[in-house]
Order: structure tokens, then sequence, then C-alpha cells
């Protein structure tokens, strides 16, 4: 077979499984655009109806009035948006320190960054309840903001990933030109790292938007509590209203897909280049 007929082959066979695989991820998110807009006895049909008939656009309404949905957004936003800003700052600092700098015990804190990272969050939940609860922070939202600041290992391993292919000339030159460390790490290395960052922050955004163990376990005020904690007060004693959960459901999701399609290719860059030395 000719060359370049098997490299056609080939990518058509990739395009191909790309597509079947863009479905499946595709089909959920469309099942729950339409049950948004169905009315509740059409939501519960069998066979399923993909086409909503007729289109309830009240659904939306509806949901905002159900449960206080402006005061668990804004909760929502500012718990994301510090947590979001805690990584950012945090994390490339210290994947810059254990990726280019050379001090005492740097290797054997790394090796224990690594194993944090390897717990699973089940283990330590009590014990983080536990410390939180007696400085007093339960019930605030201060636990699922203020651990960002300290660093998060995943993020740290592949910033650090990031930091090691970038290379060690840019440093010395800035070093023989007098530029002190932080103006190296902040001016010449962070701006080259961005799209890693940006990886980062994405990712971090994403986990604190949707999370729902976090506010479960930390805010008992109603007034505090964040949207992923709102969709449970759409299941009441006479069943659970699908057609209000799934609009407040895509309302949620819209704005991660907005801002996973403006920063897509700076996010896949992060991504590509962290394992690339």
């Amino acid at each position: 077979m000719d060359l370049k007929v098997k490299i056609k082959l080939q990518k058509v066979f990739t395009h191909i499984v790309l597509i079947i695989a863009s479905v499946l991820f595709i089909v959920p998110f469309i099942w729950m655009v339409s049950t948004s807009l169905k009315p509740l006895k059409q939501v519960m049909s069998f066979p399923p109806e993909w086409l909503p008939n007729p289109f309830q656009w009240s659904n939306y309404l509806d949901a905002i009035e159900y449960i206080p949905f402006f005061t668990y957004l804004n909760n929502t936003v500012v718990i994301t948006l510090f947590s979001t800003l805690g990584v950012v700052l945090t994390c490339p600092l210290v994947a810059y320190s254990f990726a280019k700098l050379e001090w005492k015990g740097r290797n054997v804190l790394f090796f224990i960054t690594i194993a944090v990272m390897m717990i699973p969050g089940q283990v330590t939940m009590i014990p983080l309840f536990l410390i939180f609860n007696k400085i007093g922070w339960v019930g605030s939202p201060l636990p699922l903001i203020v651990p960002a600041f300290f660093g998060v290992p995943f993020y740290i391993f592949l910033l650090r990933q990031f930091f090691l292919g970038l290379p060690d000339m840019l440093r010395d030159a800035a070093k023989i030109d007098g530029a002190s460390e932080f103006r190296i790490y902040w001016q010449i290395m962070l701006p080259l790292a961005k799209p890693a960052v940006l990886a980062v922050g994405l990712f971090q955004f994403m986990a604190s938007w949707t999370d729902f163990i976090g506010p479960l376990l930390y805010l008992t005020d109603e007034t505090q509590y964040t949207l992923s904690l709102g969709l449970q007060q759409f299941q009441t004693q006479m069943g659970t209203e699908w057609g209000l959960m799934m609009a407040v459901s895509t309302m949620m999701t819209v704005p991660m897909i907005i801002l996973f399609f403006f920063l897509q290719k700076t996010f896949i860059q992060g991504i590509t280049f962290s394992g690339i030395k």
C-alpha cells in the first residue's frame, strides 16, 4: 500500500474515532439542555423524547425563583475566584523553586509533595474537618479558599514539569545582568509559563465551581450555599423537579464551556508542553 494512502487512511480512522468519542461526550449535555426545556410529564415519558414539546422556557425562570439563585451564584463566584487566585499565585512559585533552585532538602520535600498527591481526599477529609472546626472556620467559606493559597500538589507537579523544560541559559543570562531571583521568576520565567499557569487556573476553576463535598461539609448557613448545594433543594418529598434542576445545571455548565472555548488553545499548550523537557 502506498505510504500516502496509508497516512490518509490513518487520518480518516483517527477522525472517525474522535467524532464517535465527541458524540458520546456531548450526548449527556444535549439531554440535559433538552430536559431543562421539557414539561415534567414529558421528562418521565417512555420511550424518551429528545425534542421538548412544547418548549417550556419558563423552567429557567421558575428555577431561579425556586431557590435564591443569585445568592448562590454570588457565593460560588467568590469561592471559585479566590481559590483560583490562590492556586495561580502560589503553585507556580513553589514549582519554580522545585525546578530551578538548588536548596537543601529540595528533593525530599518534592518526594513528600508527590506522596501527598497520592493520598485520596477521603482519607484527609475527617482530619481537615477537625482542624478547621477547632480554629472556628466551619460555617464559613474559609476552608474552601485558604488551603488553595498553600499550594495543590498536583498543580505544583504539573508546573514543575513545565519549568524544567525552560532553558537554564535564560536564568543565567539574567543573573549576569544583575537580576534578583524573584525578578527572574516574575519577569522571565512566569510569562513563559503562562500556558501552564492558565491550564492550572482552569483546572482549579472547574474543580471549585462544581465542588459539592466541600460546601456540604463546611457551609452550614443557607445564605452561604453554592449552586452545587442549591441543586439538592430541587429534590422534594413529592419527587425531583427534573426540569428545574436541569435548567440550573445548564446555567452552571455554560460558563465553563464558554471559558474553555476562549482558553482552549492555551489550555492544550499548557497540558502538552508540561511533559516535554
